[in-house]
């Protein structure tokens, strides 16, 4: 098949799934054509198969703001033309799926008939979407879409609760690869992070407020009074610099490096003992999901669509909300007692692979060969 990827290019969640995606799926000898504003992050080298078509936005002095949403529905109906593509799959649903909507309409006119899939991720649903500025117009564009996904059953239900939904959404999870998993696993040097043989406390994110990341340097605070620690905090965002001054007002700046973004989070994670997600809210967690893969125990809050993805008491433990203290005991408990943490690392392993690329990969191209059969 020949499939075009709609994504944002950057480092969060969403479009790190949807390159991954594509990647395997031209493995799989497909046809992936990604079309963004930029060249995804993850998309760092050549591969078969895979193509990529730049929104190109011109700028008029007439807007004050760029209509990104009308080059992105240009650019999907010129490219469906031109590669022949079979289905367009859209991540992230704004603006992604009303430019799909419209391309849709447009190639109607033009005598093709190409189906798009909307997946949903997280703060398009959660967050961005409920604003009464975009609701009516997501509400309709994931109705009018061919199929619907959303990420976990969390997110589903949200979708359901928020929005004036009919069209059926179908839960299919994030993934990981455990070969590319492996390969990073093996560059990871943790002697690095902790010259002494400290143990090594993790966080990734986008450093929104969502994320809670001063939690994780309060727990951190109790954690390095009891043993020698690090903490590694990966990432950028709006709360990165009061999480840097509170680590400096706690007393506790000289044991954490703040690395910023870093271009593939898997080329570091590996040298984690403990992971830590203290998030508000969590539409699937995949950060998380990576962790668990590498073997690493995961401290996370019991909110959002995690609890699906983690196994309280096996793969790590989960937290309410907020409760930095016992995040702090939990992952002490762990670093501490090395027979418990290797049976959490065992665990944390085989657990991930219920999220295998090549148990959920199948799940999409079905839903891709259905779209298509019906389209022809």
């Amino acid at each position: 098949m020949r499939i075009g990827i709609v994504l944002y290019p950057t480092f969060g969640g969403s479009g790190v799934v949807a390159t991954e995606l594509g990647k395997a799926l031209a493995r799989r000898g497909h046809e992936i054509h990604f079309i963004s504003y930029s060249q995804p992050v993850r998309m760092d080298a050549f591969q078969q198969g895979v193509f990529f078509h730049e929104v190109m936005v011109p700028d008029y002095p007439l807007f004050d703001f760029d209509p990104y949403e009308v080059a992105l529905t240009s650019t999907l109906v010129r490219t469906a033309l031109q590669q022949n593509l079979d289905l367009i799959h859209v991540h992230y649903a704004i603006p992604h799926a009303p430019a799909a909507f419209m391309a849709r309409e447009i190639l109607k006119t033009k005598g093709r008939l190409v189906p798009f899939i909307t997946t949903l991720h997280g703060t398009d649903i959660t967050l961005v979407g409920r604003d009464q500025s975009y609701e009516p117009v997501i509400s309709f564009a994931i109705n009018q879409s061919d199929a619907v996904t959303a990420v976990s059953e969390y997110l589903k239900q949200e979708t359901l609760k928020h929005f004036s939904i009919t069209k059926e959404i179908d839960v299919v999870y994030n993934f990981i690869d455990p070969e590319a998993i492996a390969q990073e696993k093996k560059e990871c040097t943790k002697a690095i992070a902790a010259p002494n043989g400290e143990k090594v406390v993790m966080h990734i994110s986008n450093f929104r407020k969502v994320k809670r990341v001063q939690d994780v340097v309060k727990a951190f605070q109790l954690i390095v009074k009891k043993i020698p620690a690090r903490l590694l905090m990966v990432g950028d965002g709006p709360e990165r610099n009061m999480a840097e001054n509170l680590a400096e007002e706690l007393g506790v700046r000289q044991h954490c490096l703040f690395l910023g973004k870093v271009k593939n989070s898997l080329s570091i994670l590996p040298c984690a003992d403990v992971f830590f997600l203290p998030s508000a809210s969590e539409s699937f967690g995949l950060s998380a999901l990576e962790a668990m893969a590498c073997g690493i125990p995961v401290i996370g809050s019991n909110a959002g669509g995690l609890p699906e993805v983690q196994i309280h008491g096996k793969t790590g433990f989960l937290s309410e909300v907020g409760d930095f203290e016992n995040m702090a005991k939990n992952a002490l408990q762990l670093l501490s007692n090395p027979a418990m943490y290797k049976a959490f690392s065992n665990d944390c392993i085989q657990h991930s692979n219920t999220f295998h690329l090549e148990t959920i990969l199948p799940q999409y191209e079905t839903l891709y060969r259905k779209l298509v059969q019906s389209a022809q």
